[in-house]
């Protein structure tokens, strides 16, 4: 019987509707909790730096009405410590981050910042708050993540889901499928995300060492046309067939 495969959804992008009037909807936790309902297994939400859509208050209401769990996505500053080990979520997930980027890059660079990221993760495990640091799929920076303490990565599917030849697409899927092997062979848990979509959701869903996929922009976009309830369900019936074929 194949693992079980889990799907995040990244909530942002309802918060970047409502910055753009400075309105009071559309409201991100009330589309987090209508994406538990459809079927969701945890929301991701990513407290940035200069506050461009998510809010403090928005993750401090969620984090207290949850029926999953919250999967915090901050940068590895010691602000964002403080306000996690604050609201204590079930995940932190330590990304890079830059002011002038539209969305997030590329992958953390573990190896560089090794001291700083394994002294953020001592604080998250002591507070039982289990850590991913999100990274390319790249074997160095996989091993740098064991090292710093995460129980966790989410590999960075950018470049996959970015790929303008199948050629190229199979490529970057070969990278992914051999970082997600390495990891678990070395004791890490694997989780991936960025830029997945219903069109290309499937090969990675597919890898058996894939335990959570977060998703955000293509479901919120997906949910224009079907509403957000439906994206999700459509969303994880794709994931769930791929992985028991």
């Amino acid at each position: 019987m194949p693992n079980p495969i889990l799907l995040g959804v990244n909530v942002d992008h309802v918060a970047t509707i409502r910055q753009a009037r400075g309105s009071r909807y559309p409201d991100p936790v009330h589309a987090a909790l209508q994406a538990e309902m459809a079927g969701a297994d945890g929301i991701t939400m990513h407290l940035r730096e200069d506050r461009r859509h998510v809010q403090d208050e928005d993750i401090e209401r969620f984090a207290a009405c949850t029926q999953t769990k919250l999967n915090f996505e901050i940068a590895a500053t010691d602000e964002m410590r403080d306000f996690a080990l604050r609201i204590k979520p079930t995940d932190v997930c330590l990304v890079p981050e830059k002011r002038e980027e539209l969305t997030t890059e590329g992958g953390l660079n573990v190896v560089s910042n090794d001291n700083a990221i394994t002294e953020l993760c001592a604080s998250f495990n002591d507070s039982n708050i289990r850590v991913s640091l999100f990274v390319d799929p790249d074997q160095t920076q996989i091993e740098a993540s064991r090292k710093a303490g995460a129980e966790f990565i989410e590999i960075h599917t950018g470049s996959y889901a970015e790929a303008k030849t199948l050629q190229q697409r199979r490529h970057e899927l070969q990278k992914i499928e051999q970082a997600a092997k390495f990891a678990e062979e070395i004791g890490l848990k694997v989780n991936a995300g960025h830029g997945l979509t219903r069109h290309n959701v499937a090969a990675i869903a597919a890898i058996p060492q894939m335990y959570e996929l977060n998703i955000g922009h293509s479901l919120i976009a997906d949910a224009l046309f079907t509403g957000l309830p439906q994206a999700i369900k459509d969303m994880k019936q794709l994931m769930l067939d791929a992985r028991r074929q």
